[in-house]
């Protein structure tokens, strides 16, 4: 056997052996991240008993549902909260997205004279803010928003950090000379923007729309501040009450009979999983909606010489 033969041979057999080790590390780098939301549905599920005496396990000794039961007497309440929350997330997630992509598109463009002025004004958002009492003052007083769902979804209406990464990603991915041949065409700038521009950053506008999903699902701060009506609370925003309740009740138990004895019937471990559960898992399952929107779009589209 020739010299390059070997060579050829040894190059294969390590270049296998490399693909095992990375296969295997990053399985075992895949369960590391999914463990622990494993771990705390075990906990959701664990009787309140079984969580005193055995602490947290794997595989507890008593199965419970006592956590979602708990929660499910409010469910008038969670559904309502559940509501809100999908209609702050998908309308705001499509505002947001909305905003982004144009602001980012329109400093993108070289020929747009006023785009390092708008660069540098959306850096400066991204660095200082007037802080929690000015736009307190803007929301309520002189926009009029305070208990409205708009409270909820303009406050982040547009996100700065999107706003550069999309203009980056349309610098690199959207050629000047597929814009130009489209001028020449006679097509319109919104003509431009929504038949050429959008399909060739299906990428981009999939992983800020997902920031943005995940942004307003998790928000509960502007909930806080603006909203007083039960009909509009969102859901973290309603179970982070849930959860000041059980405290309040667990850590005043002493105070009377009949509050001792209802905190005692509360399952709070079982029932704070619970919840953890419930705002996790539906945020959890769109990831793979959006994961094969991340690559499609890379190699559509070009410049044909």
């Amino acid at each position: 056997m020739s010299k390059k033969k070997i060579q050829s041979v040894g190059v294969r057999s390590f270049g296998k052996k490399a693909d095992i080790f990375f296969n295997v590390f990053l399985a075992i780098f895949a369960l590391s991240c999914v463990f622990p939301f494993v771990f705390v549905i075990i906990i959701s599920l664990t009787s309140e008993q079984s969580l005193l005496t055995n602490g947290y396990t794997l595989w507890p000794s008593e199965w419970s549902l006592d956590g979602y039961r708990y929660l499910m007497d409010l469910k008038e309440q969670l559904l309502q909260s559940l509501f809100v929350t999908v209609t702050v997330t998908v309308v705001g997630t499509l505002i947001n997205t909305t905003f982004t992509s144009t602001f980012a598109y329109a400093i993108s463009r070289s020929d747009f004279v006023l785009r390092k002025f708008f660069t540098i004004a959306c850096l400066i958002t991204m660095l200082f803010s007037a802080g929690m009492v000015p736009n307190y003052i803007v929301m309520t007083s002189m926009l009029g928003l305070k208990d409205t769902i708009w409270a909820l979804i303009l406050p982040m209406a547009i996100s700065p950090f999107n706003v550069i990464v999309m203009r980056t990603f349309f610098k690199r991915t959207v050629p000047d000379s597929i814009i130009e041949s489209a001028r020449i065409d006679g097509a319109s700038e919104l003509r431009i923007f929504g038949q050429i521009v959008l399909p060739l950053a299906v990428p981009g506008i999939a992983t800020i729309s997902l920031f943005a999903a995940l942004g307003f699902w998790n928000d509960w701060f502007n909930a806080l501040l603006y909203i007083q009506s039960d009909n509009l609370i969102p859901l973290q925003y309603l179970l982070m009450k849930i959860q000041a309740n059980i405290e309040f009740m667990t850590q005043n138990a002493s105070m009377g009979s009949a509050l001792s004895s209802g905190a005692e019937a509360i399952p709070k471990e079982a029932t704070r999983m619970a919840m953890v559960v419930i705002s996790t898992l539906p945020i959890a399952l769109s990831y793979p909606f959006f994961q094969k929107y991340f690559v499609s779009g890379l190699t559509i589209g070009g410049v044909k010489e």
